[in-house]
């Protein structure tokens, strides 16, 4: 009978059932092929080093059994034997390779970002994520939901938590079914990681470098994560949620967004003329600064210093305004204070600065509106101009296009101003200013192929932006010949390559027309 029952208890341990792959304890399965495989070889491993154990301690405790001294059992006295040797040697070998190989087609497949269909950049910043859809002019910031009342109880009025507690965020990550989303994932403070146990996908986020990741999802749903490196303080306020939804649900979602940009940009342009009273930017700026200053300077303004110092009292609330609206609008180089230019609109930062002056006993009565956010970042190299609509920024371009004077020859020097402030403008986020580039996904200026190639081949990947590379976006649209003609002359001849090659209009406008 004992004998009986420990078989059925060998059985039971070493048989692949659903309450393993359901077990809080174990790892999940997930909705990809990739997360099936990642799973599969967690099981694998799982079942070989389980009947290694049940060998080893089996043949241990029946020796102890078996063999003991009260039996009259005489020790063995040979000391080496060749053949036990190689035994215990190959025999790990093969196992080893046997979990080698399809751990090894696992990782290729993970790694091989080929022939994606979207491209998206993930960017880590204390503590949200920026999403960025190539090809898209789409992007926005990601932050997390869940009220602060539910996980703050320093004011003795905690809320019970909600379902999705601190895995709730104001705007999820969307893609589509069926298709290879690739990931193009950095930081642009500290190190991050961006990890949905679902897709199997956990990269990563450096400062100053770019991992890749990818998924294919073949159901709709809602599939949440979180950042998996310890990055500050608030490490555990860093959620991910990805909503994947149909082709046409995807397709009708990308509408929708660039309806809302035209609405924000027109909403943007009608704050420069509006005069809020004190109060109604009171309201907007609380709401603000809970959202996205509370987690460092604190609810009552009283900061955590010295990394956060009070805005309670402070000098910078309590000083000259220019100076106020610049450090929130551009941040501080050294600090953790980041920059909210790209962040929040322009009636937002006039909100939390008027807020943060009549806050917490400050009382400065000094009503700041949008206007007066642009005249002080006006000369920002981040300040954000009133941008047209997508469909107007192209016509725009192809007006500028037909007012060019095609036959017009530059000398150097002028293509060279000129194309810095193009590059600056559109190529300097990727490339970096020095031209070094963020590897693999865009790679160096300095010296390489494209640069030291054919100046056809140059002007091809800048009109019409790279097949092999998806990060590499097309400026035909988006930056007039002379423009374009411009900025290749700067890459051409910058940071040493001084290739001597002066690239005209008509030289584009040829290049284009093939």
């Amino acid at each position: 009978m004992k004998r009986r029952n420990l078989g059925w208890l060998l059985l039971g341990i070493l048989a692949p059932n659903m309450a393993w792959a359901e077990s809080k304890l174990n790892l999940t399965k997930g909705v990809t092929e990739i997360s099936n495989d990642v799973y599969g070889m967690h099981m694998l491993a799982l079942y070989i080093c389980t009947a290694i154990g049940i060998v080893v301690f089996g043949a241990m405790i029946w020796s102890m059994i078996f063999h003991r001294k009260s039996r009259g059992v005489t020790p063995a006295t040979f000391h080496e034997s060749t053949k036990v040797e190689i035994l215990w040697t190959v025999i790990p070998i093969v196992i080893l390779i046997a979990m080698a190989w399809p751990a090894t087609n696992t990782l290729i497949a993970m790694e091989n970002n080929d022939n994606s269909d979207i491209t998206i950049q993930v960017t880590g910043s204390q503590w949200k994520w920026h999403y960025k859809y190539f090809d898209q002019d789409i992007e926005f910031y990601s932050v997390l939901a869940t009220p602060r009342t539910q996980f703050d109880n320093r004011e003795g009025n905690a809320e019970n938590k909600g379902q999705h507690y601190l895995l709730e965020v104001d705007k999820p990550l969307v893609i589509p079914t069926n298709k290879k989303v690739r990931f193009l994932i950095t930081s642009d403070d500290v190190i991050h990681s961006w990890w949905v146990p679902a897709f199997a996908v956990k990269q990563d986020a450096n400062p100053g470098f770019i991992n890749e990741a990818w998924t294919n999802v073949s159901e709709p749903g809602i599939y949440r994560g979180q950042c998996a490196e310890l990055c500050g303080k608030d490490h555990g306020y860093m959620p991910i949620v990805v909503e994947v939804k149909s082709e046409q649900d995807y397709a009708a979602w990308l509408d929708e967004q660039h309806r809302i940009k035209e609405e924000a940009a027109a909403a943007e342009a009608a704050s420069l003329n509006a005069s809020l009273s004190l109060d109604e930017l009171m309201k907007e700026g609380e709401k603000t600064y809970l959202a996205h200053c509370a987690a460092c300077h604190q609810p009552g303004g009283t900061g955590l210093p010295p990394a956060f110092p009070a805005l309670k009292g402070s000098k910078i609330a309590l000083g000259e305004v220019n100076a106020h609206i610049d450090i929130v609008f551009n941040g501080k180089a050294g600090t953790g204070m980041q920059g909210y230019g790209k962040q929040l609109s322009l009636k937002e930062i006039a909100a939390v600065v008027t807020y943060e002056r009549n806050a917490w006993g400050n009382n400065t009565g000094d009503a700041v509106q949008a206007a007066d956010v642009q005249t002080a970042t006006s000369g920002s190299a981040s300040a954000p101009a009133v941008m047209d609509t997508s469909a107007e920024q192209t016509n725009n371009t192809q007006l500028e296009a037909q007012e060019e004077d095609l036959s017009k020859t530059y000398t150097l020097d002028e293509l060279m101003t000129k194309g810095e402030q193009v590059y600056t403008r559109a190529c300097a986020a990727c490339h970096q200013p020095t031209g070094a580039g963020l590897a693999p996904a865009f790679p160096s200026l300095i010296g390489s192929p494209i640069i030291t190639g054919d100046v056809a081949a140059h002007i091809d990947i800048v009109v019409n932006g790279s097949k092999k590379n998806p990060a590499m976006a097309a400026f035909g649209t988006q930056l007039s010949k002379t423009d374009i003609a411009a900025v290749i002359t700067y890459e051409r001849n910058a940071w040493g390559n001084n290739s001597g090659d002066l690239v005209q209009p008509a030289d584009v406008d040829a290049a284009s027309a093939k």
